[in-house]
């Protein structure tokens, strides 16, 4: 996926030090780490980062992101399905739990160490 394109500073705030514990903090960019930060945020995260979510990449954007993680990358079910109330969406993407493993274990080779 290309970068998210947005004009603020290029930094997560530090309390998403909590919802980022697996991943090196100080490597993770908000614009080109989009949507492990949106995945932890939803699963882990508190209202106040939701909302910061919403504020940094925009309610549209948002939507449009999380349409197009799979599903399976969601643990928390709740959280997803409010969010999917809130922000209108309708029919969450699939993909097969394998290709999920991988596409995780990729990330962490690029944030951690």
């Amino acid at each position: 996926m290309s970068k998210v394109t947005t004009t603020k500073k290029q930094k997560l705030p530090e309390d998403f030090k909590d919802v980022m514990w697996g991943y090196n903090f100080k490597k993770i960019n908000p614009d080109e780490n989009y949507e492990r930060i949106i995945v932890n945020t939803l699963n882990y995260g508190t209202w106040k980062q939701w909302c910061w979510l919403a504020d940094y990449y925009g309610i549209k954007k948002l939507k449009n992101i999380i349409q197009e993680i799979p599903e399976s990358e969601f643990r928390n079910y709740r959280a997803l399905h409010l969010i999917s109330l809130i922000l209108g969406i309708k029919k969450m993407k699939y993909e097969n739990r394998g290709f999920k493993i991988q596409a995780i274990q990729a990330a962490r080779e690029a944030f951690v160490s």
